[in-house]
């Protein structure tokens, strides 16, 4: 290849590759699968790679990627498989009758690191929409949605595009974009809880960001006394793979110290995940010593208490893709309860 060629390709690897991270977030919302999003997106670097020379430039190249990324997920949606949250799909469980039951990977809304699928932006309040957006209740109501109508109102009212520019993307008229959107807002209103976690501010208030460290001290010394306190009455944990849900502060403690009793001793290291506050759980391994992953959690928080917190338990695919060590050696004492600034220490010293 000549050195024009390879400068003109490396000038395409940047171009598209600019627009990765915000591509990510619009298929991982039009599809709520992490891995199908990050596949949807190379797919569609493919796509356009294979038909740039009929890119004519009468739309920018961003319009021209959102048009490919769309199809790609129009088709993957054709299946016609809607990710859930365990809420969505059963009654909570009481206690005594709390059973592990899995349902395959298919099924289940995935966690999403915020760094792959929000840009960073300048402007506080758009920063601000992108969250709300990826925030687990909003993506669930999203599923919802038939695939056309989920991405109108994502492009719509999350990247707040023109409706003339949606309907040229869509093929389709004005009046059609206008009518879908209408429709596709009038279900998320009837869905519950789709702004349900829009009360933890960006970023995080002192008053929040020390009932995390409040939640780290209790649930690495397995406070339930302690935890019960930060919990909102009603609270909400989850564990998918499994469909098991728990709703209060009795069944949550008194499941885990039952069925959870070995997360006791567990270390917690801050991630962000879904624009909400989160950890990574390693939990002791008495085997080999240390700590091997377990969890990682996202968090919601209202009012100055914790209204849910959802587990995602499949760590040999979570943990690669926050970027996450597969193991905490024994020298972890510096996660212990001393809040999150010396979790995050650790962290660091680990990777």
């Amino acid at each position: 290849m000549s050195s024009e060629g390879t400068a003109t390709t490396t000038d395409l690897d940047v171009r598209l590759e600019k627009h990765r991270v915000e591509l990510t977030g619009y298929c991982y919302r039009m599809l709520g699968s992490s891995f199908e999003a990050e596949d949807a997106v190379q797919d569609t670097m493919v796509r356009a790679w294979r038909s740039y020379d009929k890119f004519e430039g009468r739309s920018s190249m961003r319009s021209w990627l959102y048009r490919i990324a769309t199809n790609v997920c129009l088709d993957m949606l054709n299946a016609g498989n809607k990710r859930a949250r365990p809420m969505d799909l059963t009654a909570p469980s009481p206690l005594a009758q709390a059973a592990l039951n899995p349902r395959p990977d298919t099924t289940w809304l995935e966690p999403m690191p915020d760094a792959r699928v929000l840009p960073t932006v300048s402007d506080p309040a758009e920063a601000a929409v992108a969250k709300e957006s990826v925030r687990l209740a909003f993506m669930a109501a999203l599923q919802q949605l038939p695939p056309k109508q989920r991405a109108v109102l994502i492009l719509r009212e999350v990247l707040a595009w023109k409706a003339s520019e949606v309907a040229e993307l869509l093929g389709t008229t004005v009046a059609s974009v206008n009518s879908a959107l209408q429709r596709a807002r009038a279900t998320l209103a009837e869905s519950d809880g789709a702004g349900a976690e829009a009360a933890a501010s960006d970023p995080l208030d002192e008053e929040q960001q020390k009932l995390l460290e409040r939640y780290v001290a209790a649930f690495e010394g397995y406070d339930m006394t302690a935890l019960t306190a930060l919990l909102h009455e009603d609270a909400i944990m989850t564990m998918p793979p499994f469909d098991l849900w728990l709703r209060g502060t009795d069944d949550i403690t008194g499941f885990m110290t039952t069925l959870g009793a070995a997360c006791a001793g567990s270390r917690l290291i801050p991630v962000e995940v879904n624009g909400l506050p989160g950890f990574a759980q390693y939990k002791p391994d008495p085997e080999a010593g240390g700590y091997t992953p377990w969890a990682v959690q996202a968090l919601e928080i209202s009012k100055g208490r914790i209204t849910g917190f959802h587990c995602f338990l499949d760590t040999a695919r979570w943990f690669p893709l926050f970027g996450l060590p597969l193991r905490l050696d024994g020298d972890g004492e510096a996660a212990g309860v001393g809040g999150v600034a010396d979790v995050q220490a650790e962290a660091d010293q680990v990777e």
